[in-house]
């Protein structure tokens, strides 16, 4: 079975759920079209819930997606994505890795990206300022 997403934009948020069983190609598949979304919406944040997503990625699996994500926001800046949109990933194990291996190739690639394994942490990161504004002085 492939990937079903569906999608819907609030005002600054594209809610994103994705149901299947896990695949490294409709993964990245689904990203695109959230991507492209995120484009026509305008919107800064992501809420990606993929607790209806089955299976169990291995390490090169969760590298090769922390890095296609990261590399993908990067090739859609052109396209109206910015490079500091927000995308909390509400997941369960095993398709959450406790380890966060993913989440810590896309971060360490330049991408704002955390995991949940809840709904309401999400989006009480989503709506914190991203750290970096902070620092430069942005809204506390």
């Amino acid at each position: 079975m492939s990937m079903m997403l569906t999608m819907s934009a609030e005002s600054g948020l594209l809610r994103a759920s994705v149901t299947g069983n896990f695949s490294l190609a409709e993964a990245k598949r689904t990203f695109i079209e959230i991507l492209e979304a995120v484009a026509r919406s305008k919107v800064e944040k992501v809420l990606f819930d993929g607790r209806g997503i089955t299976g169990n990625p291995d390490t090169m699996e969760r590298f090769y997606y922390g890095e296609f994500v990261a590399e993908t926001i990067g090739r859609f800046a052109t396209n109206g994505v910015s490079r500091g949109t927000r995308f909390a990933y509400v997941l369960e194990e095993p398709v959450r890795d406790p380890e966060r291996f993913g989440e810590n190739v896309a971060v360490n690639r330049g991408t704002d990206v955390k995991t949940f394994d809840n709904d309401q942490d999400a989006l009480g990161w989503l709506r914190t300022p991203p750290a970096n504004k902070l620092a430069a002085g942005g809204a506390k």
